[in-house]
């Protein structure tokens, strides 16, 4: 297994970097790195149950991003640990002196120390995926916002663990209507992690957007959108 991995370009390492940045923000503030043929992706925790009587959903953020052949390895380690790599790697945000690879490659060290993730155990299928269905992005943003706002209203200053995870699981568990098999824990990801581009100037709610694309898996399903995939184990919530 590697202790590394090399990005294709500049444009790669920048675009892994601003995706950690913002999966940092959550709660778990763990990554997934998986290496293999010639793909790193990069699954991170956005929602998880606490434990078995937890009825939060598991919602995972997913980017990929090329990377050299026979690169392999598969860790869990803190975003935070890998952004302070990045920091010290060469190129042109990095104040290291990493190795460049002599070929526009940026070889990024891993963190030493695992991390451990609840969600981390069970990986989402790589294929047989059927195509279920679509949602628009504005419906995402829609629903990502409301959901923000609710939980916000829901949770005032000094409540407990439990009732915060409580009325986080309340909502984010709910069925998306235009897709009642998807909680509306994948629209928080879909916005959270930036893949619903940014709104139009003067435009409501990002008014011109385009569709995410559904898929599912066993239990698994699929919200792919053109900056990347948000993945749920289960369906919605029926309250």
């Amino acid at each position: 297994m590697a202790n590394s991995f090399t990005l294709d370009d500049t444009f790669a390492f920048s675009d892994f970097r601003v995706f950690l940045e913002r999966a940092v923000r959550f709660a778990d503030a763990t990554v997934r790195l998986v290496a293999n043929h010639g793909v790193l992706a990069a699954y991170v925790g956005v929602l998880a149950p606490a434990g078995l009587l937890d009825r939060t959903p598991t919602v995972l953020g997913l980017r990929t991003w090329g990377i050299r052949a026979g690169e392999v390895s598969d860790s869990v380690v803190s975003v935070r640990a890998v952004l302070d790599r990045l920091a010290r790697t060469s190129g042109p945000w990095g104040e290291g002196q990493g190795d460049d690879g002599g070929d526009g490659g940026i070889r990024v060290p891993l963190p030493v120390v695992p991390a451990t993730a609840s969600w981390a155990g069970v990986t989402p299928p790589r294929g047989g995926w059927e195509h279920v269905g679509s949602i628009s992005e504005v419906d995402l943003r829609v629903a990502a916002e409301a959901g923000i706002a609710e939980v916000a209203t829901a949770i005032p200053g000094g409540m407990g663990e439990i009732l915060v995870r409580k009325a986080r699981s309340e909502v984010w568990g709910r069925p998306l209507p235009q897709h009642p098999a998807l909680p509306a824990g994948a629209a928080f990801a879909a916005e959270s992690l930036g893949f619903i581009p940014p709104a139009l100037p003067g435009s409501l709610v990002g008014a011109v957007g385009g569709h995410a694309e559904v898929f599912t898996s066993g239990a698994w399903q699929r919200v792919s959108l053109s900056r990347g995939h948000v993945v749920v184990r289960g369906t919605a919530l029926r309250v």
